[in-house]
Formats: C-alpha cells, sequence, structure tokens
C-alpha cells in the first residue's frame, strides 16, 4: 500500500511500516538487511521481558500471561479507513481469549497468551506538509491497565550518526553498548536523530524513549510510556498506566529536514 504527498513516499504493508522516503531517500530500516526482520511493531499492553517471571504480569483482574512487549504483535491488523495520504488500521481483542505466541518453542515455554481485559487498538498514519503523523488510539474500559510502545527501525548511512535530546548527544556506539536493555532517554518527548540529514522524531503522550540496536547499519528509536529495565519482571506492573475515559490517544510526528 502506497500513499504519496509531495516529495514523500509511505510505504504500508499489514500496518506495518516498511517504507518513508523524502525526495528519494529511504528513512525506515528495510527487511532482509542486517539489525532486525521487522521494520516497526507496536509494545502492548506491557513493555519488557516477562521470562525470569515465568511469563506472569499481574493485573487488577488476575494474573495475565504475556511473552516478551506483549500480544499486540500475535494480531493481525484490519484495515478500517483509508485515502490517498491516511490510512487507519484496527486490532480487537477479547479478555482471556488465547492468542498463539510466535516465540513458542524456541525462545518461550508459554504457547498461549492472554490478558485479563478486553481492548481495540488503533494505528492511523497520516502525511501532511510537515511529515509522517502516526497516531495509536487505546480504548477499553475505565481502569483497563497499559503500556505502550512504538518499536520503528532506523535506516543509517553514515558511520557516526547522533541521536540528540536537548542537550545530550548519544553515539551509536554507547546505543550498541547497552545491549538487549536498550538506551533508556527518559522524560524527553522529542530526539533528533542526525544521519545524512535530520529527523526528528516527536511524540504525544509517551514522554520517554529507549533506543536499541546491534549492527551500525540501523536504529530503533522507541517512544514509551514506561522504560520496563529498572523492575524486577516480577514488578512489571509498576508500569502501567490506567485508562481515565474509554480511550486514550498517543501520538508520533517524524519530520525530515536536510
Amino acid at each position: 500500500m502506497i500513499l504519496e504527498l509531495g516529495s514523500q513516499e509511505l510505504n504500508i504493508d499489514a500496518g506495518e511500516l516498511v517504507g518513508y522516503q523524502v525526495e528519494g531517500h529511504q528513512y525506515i530500516h528495510q527487511k532482509g538487511s542486517p539489525g532486525w526482520g521487522s521494520s516497526d511493531t507496536e509494545m502492548f499492553p506491557i513493555i519488557g521481558p516477562t521470562a525470569e517471571a515465568g511469563f506472569q504480569v499481574q493485573t487488577p483482574k488476575d494474573v495475565a500471561i504475556q511473552d516478551q512487549h506483549g500480544l499486540l504483535r500475535e494480531l493481525k491488523y484490519e484495515l478500517i479507513f483509508q485515502t490517498a495520504t491516511e490510512v487507519v488500521f484496527k486490532k480487537s481483542y477479547t479478555a482471556r481469549t488465547p492468542v498463539k505466541n510466535s516465540k513458542y518453542p524456541e525462545k518461550s515455554n508459554k504457547q498461549f497468551l492472554y490478558w485479563t481485559y478486553d481492548f481495540e487498538f488503533e494505528k492511523k498514519f497520516k502525511l501532511t506538509d510537515d511529515g509522517l503523523e502516526i497516531s495509536f488510539i487505546v480504548s477499553g474500559e475505565r481502569d483497563t491497565p497499559f503500556m505502550l510502545g512504538y518499536h520503528p527501525a532506523f535506516n543509517l548511512v553514515t558511520e557516526n550518526p547522533v541521536i540528540i535530546a536537548e542537550e545530550h548527544r548519544i553515539s551509536l556506539a554507547e546505543v550498541i553498548a547497552v545491549g538487549s536493555r536498550a538506551f533508556k532517554v527518559i522524560g524527553y518527548e522529542e530526539v533528533v536523530l542526525k544521519d545524512k540529514n535530520e529527523l526528528r522524531i516527536r511524540t504525544e503522550g509517551f514522554g520517554n524513549f529507549m533506543l536499541w540496536t546491534e549492527v551500525p547499519n540501523m536504529i530503533c528509536i522507541e517512544p514509551i510510556t514506561f522504560y520496563p529495565y529498572e523492575v524486577e519482571q516480577k514488578n512489571l506492573h509498576d508500569g502501567f498506566q490506567y485508562l481515565q475515559d474509554s480511550s486514550k490517544t498517543f501520538k508520533v510526528y517524524i519530520s525530515v529536514y536536510n
């Protein structure tokens, strides 16, 4: 699925952002390139690993079974709206419905996962004159607990890219050195990736980022509501926020500056 506006071209495959080009330059990590087998995904309703806690996450309604970063990624998106510059996808889940775990049996001993709450999750892409706007709408009953993380991967083409968060300058070597825990950037709603061009990633509702890569040709710049690696896995529920209304919207804005 291709969306276009001016010099921007957006490529979406079943809800996954597989390409974003501006003036012919590809900013999204391409599948098949070293580093990661995807180009974007979401972390919901939890962020972080769960193996040390027996894949159990405590919720107000009982224990749920979750693998790393939650079960949303195991569900398929449904296309619900499309124009030349905008597209909306949705995933729906009914509480306690078993969902096959793609990590089983190689990386997990849990064949099925489940959550203890119903939810709907919308993902919207919109091209504007200022760049790409991505919205996430979480819907459910009041006080539904959740964490949300967006996990896009960006293409790198220079030897010494830098991530800037206000006064902080973070090198690619620093991100790689942290490893699987991911480099935390807490308390910021905007970062800038300086590579061939300047890529600005601004958010609404997340409040934090984490950075991850193991290779020099890509980096994941991930808006998150909670950095999970500073609590024990059995206490992952400490990172929940709760729906105050029937839905909550989070946004990510990606803009390119030459």
